[in-house]
């Protein structure tokens, strides 16, 4: 019997080989609800709408060759029930406890043997609430498409008829999922245009170079394309590494992460607005303080300090939203972590911002993603270890729906989400919008940074700064 095999494609490859035991390639997600879970129902929803997207039902299968393909296949056994588990969480059953829980996930492989995802339902989270925590291995999709995928899960009613349907898009799905088609940054506007260009002359220009001894007037035909594409890429990896901070290093298998309590988008924009930017601005200022902060509290000078993070930006055109696999590219952003004045922080944060949106950076970042999974694993991670050192952190801000959600019935109350680091990257920020509120996650590695929640703490104390400061400018 045939197990109906297809080649993942070169730049879902590249994710796959970049998993190690201390970075896990992993997208982890938690979604909070009111009440108590119809376990049921939540197992027929999933098998209904994630279930037909066949990757949820394939396995990754390693090319016995060096130079040979990796390939998606169905797996024979798959069973819904290895991948839906359920959990009480022990007491207090407060956010702490959770955290801890949510760590210890995101610490731990998936099952390389069968379909790279997972899902926790845990109940007993503050009483009666109940949390769906989801792993997905980042060659599957992005962050962007998970979120998709996850919302593609829930509706606008809290009863609505559970009908077999296509795999759901922007158009049709009540409206949800409408709000996360466009870049996820909103930074790069050339970004799209860009890619299409420079994944097909780095693509050529890579081929060009394997096959230059019998086609060498391909090399000559497809040099000029290339070389724009090849000054951009130079500009990139010629970038002096970032300094040295307790935000990267040699890492431990052990992660933890920490949220922020949700606060009001209107006010944050309102604020961000008075304060002469955006609230993409007010978000990465007020963490950009936070990680300030928390160094100082360590005793570590950070005059003069800035330090890189990467920005994923949503490349996927709008009829492809709710298309699984990675489509995005990357920016690098300064962090100005060694201004201690608030307004001169948010200034240089809104200068820096505004500069990248003319940016080719995230063109020439899923071309190099794509070059890359064409080689085998080990030629990959060298690349990469040289790129990797040009930043210190990941920074997603996903923007999601303004509206109220319900999963299988329940009242969704709070969402966030992490992207795994690479290399030696030990810092993952993430900024979530839902329902007319902003949050923050972090996620770091143990051995760098142990207490994650004491930079969500700075985080809140530098927000409550600048919406009161917010409010005084625009009185």
């Amino acid at each position: 019997m045939s197990l109906q095999r297809e080649k993942m494609s070169n730049v879902d490859t590249a994710w796959w080989h970049m998993e190690s035991p201390v970075n896990l390639m992993m997208i982890t997600t938690i979604m909070i609800y009111e009440g108590q879970p119809n376990y049921e129902r939540i197992m027929q929803t999933v098998a209904t709408r994630m279930l037909q997207f066949d990757r949820f039902r394939q396995r990754v299968v390693d090319p016995a060759a060096p130079w040979s393909a990796t390939r998606w296949e169905l797996d024979p056994h798959f069973d819904l029930n290895a991948h839906i588990h359920r959990l009480a969480l022990p007491e207090p059953g407060d956010q702490g406890a959770l955290e801890d829980l949510v760590s210890d996930l995101i610490s731990a492989p998936l099952d390389y043997t069968k379909p790279l995802w997972q899902m926790h339902i845990v109940e007993n989270y503050e009483g009666n609430n109940f949390v769906l925590v989801t792993r997905l291995h980042h060659c599957i999709a992005d962050g962007i498409a998970l979120m998709r995928v996850l919302l593609s899960l829930t509706d606008v009613e809290p009863d609505v008829a559970l009908t077999v349907s296509p795999p759901p898009t922007p158009q049709t799905h009540n409206g949800v999922l409408h709000s996360l088609t466009r870049p996820v940054t909103g930074l790069v506007g050339t970004a799209s245009a860009l890619a299409g260009t420079a994944v097909q002359a780095g693509t050529t220009a890579v081929r060009a170079g394997m096959t230059a001894v019998s086609e060498p007037q391909k090399v000559v035909d497809t040099a000029r394309e290339a070389a724009d594409f090849l000054a951009r890429l130079g500009l990139v990896t010629l970038r002096q590494p970032d300094p040295p901070t307790i935000y990267k290093g040699d890492l431990s298998s052990r992660k933890r992460v920490a949220w922020s309590k949700s606060a009001s988008l209107p006010a944050a924009k309102k604020s961000a607005a008075a304060l002469g930017g955006t609230v993409n601005d007010f978000m990465v200022s007020a963490v950009t303080g936070a990680l300030r902060r928390y160094m100082e509290e360590q005793g570590i000078a950070t005059a003069d300090l800035n330090f890189r993070a990467y920005i994923p930006v949503n490349l996927r055109p709008f009829e492809e939203a709710i298309k699984l696999g990675n489509a995005f590219g990357l920016v690098f952003l300064s962090l100005p972590v060694g201004i201690v004045d608030r307004q001169q922080r948010f200034n240089v944060v809104h200068k820096r911002m505004e500069e990248l949106k003319s940016s080719p950076e995230a063109a020439v970042a899923i071309t190099l993603l794509n070059a890359a999974g064409m080689f085998p694993k080990e030629v990959e991670n060298a690349a990469f270890r040289i790129y990797h050192a040009k930043a210190t952190a990941v920074l997603t801000n996903v923007p999601g729906p303004t509206q109220q959600l319900y999963f299988a019935g329940s009242p969704l109350r709070y969402m966030m989400g992490w992207v795994p680091q690479a290399g030696s990257l030990g810092l993952g920020i993430s900024i979530l919008s839902y329902n007319n509120e902003i949050m923050l996650g972090i996620n770091t590695d143990a051995g760098l940074v142990p207490d994650p929640e004491r930079i969500i703490e700075h985080f809140e104390d530098e927000m409550v700064w600048m919406l009161e400061m917010g409010d005084l400018l625009a009185d």
